[in-house]
């Protein structure tokens, strides 16, 4: 049981930095990114055919992640600037709609040009033990990672003038306007971010475990459940969110097996709403 925890805690800590990467999308620009773990991939096969051309593990690392930024940046720039001119619900829907198009395309394209590509990072050494339970190195590696992401993310948002903008559009986007933010600048700087976190959360679970091509669709639902259990729009909660939702999934895989952990952790999601309608954390970051 220690060690489906543990295992817990090193998935859940890379789910919270895949709904930090969803809910500030929907936070600061009122859209939902349905192409979210397309993207993902995407930045997996960069690694992959990287790698396999002869680039070191670390430039390879650093060219995905930021070919998912460029994805992010460039959705925000192209079919994402008729949402913004949109209100409330038509904007969440039209959003819903237009992404989860480039979703489908990308994952075609994907499937049918690269069926068989998988990305799988060796970290080589020997098993840590922790709490008496051998850790893989590239677990740790993972969870160090995400840590010191987590730890970047609430520096930034907490305390630079940037991420206090940031935080300020999303809490109140005519305020924050009124104050000489501009939405739409933040809106570019938090879409390439978005893409760059998912493009790091990729390459951890690569750490410590296979990603296959058809992968997309299962890290944008995960990153969904996360985001709507942590509550729309907040950091805090997604990172908490993610950290519980990670030992559900870990322990019903244990316990119960993997093909119906899905099904557990939108049940999880499901209960959430019916006792907190708006989440965790509700709406602010």
């Amino acid at each position: 049981m220690t060690a489906a925890i543990l295992d817990g805690i090193v998935l859940g800590l890379q789910f919270g930095i895949l709904g930090v990467g969803l809910t500030i999308m929907y936070g600061l620009g009122g859209v939902l990114n349905l192409a979210y773990g397309s993207m993902a991939v995407v930045a997996a096969v960069v690694v992959s055919f990287s790698m396999r051309s002869g680039l070191p593990a670390g430039l390879a690392v650093l060219l995905g992640i930021l070919t998912a930024a460029g994805i992010g940046l460039a959705l925000n720039l192209t079919i994402l600037k008729p949402v913004y001119r949109r209100q409330g619900e038509a904007r969440v829907l039209l959003s819903l709609i237009l992404t989860i198009g480039v979703a489908f395309i990308i994952d075609g394209f994907l499937v049918w040009r690269f069926p068989i590509e998988v990305l799988s990072l060796s970290i080589g050494g020997n098993p840590v033990l922790i709490l008496g339970v051998p850790m893989r190195t590239g677990s740790l590696l993972a969870s160090a990672i995400t840590l010191l992401t987590g730890g970047a993310l609430i520096f930034f948002f907490r305390a630079t003038v940037t991420g206090r903008a940031v935080r300020s559009v999303i809490q109140d986007e005519v305020g924050a306007q009124l104050c000489g933010v501009n939405p739409a600048t933040t809106r570019t700087l938090i879409f390439t971010l978005s893409g760059a976190l998912v493009g790091l959360v990729v390459v951890m679970q690569s750490m410590t475990s296979p990603v296959p091509i058809s992968a997309g669709f299962e890290i944008t639902i995960l990153a969904l459940i996360v985001t709507v259990v942590g509550g729309l729009g907040s950091i805090r909660g997604a990172m908490l969110a993610g950290l519980i939702l990670g030992v559900v999934h870990a322990m019903s895989s244990f316990y119960i097996g993997s093909y119906i952990t899905t099904i557990i952790l939108l049940a999880a999601a499901a209960f959430t709403i019916l006792l907190r309608p708006s989440g965790l954390f509700g709406k602010h970051a």
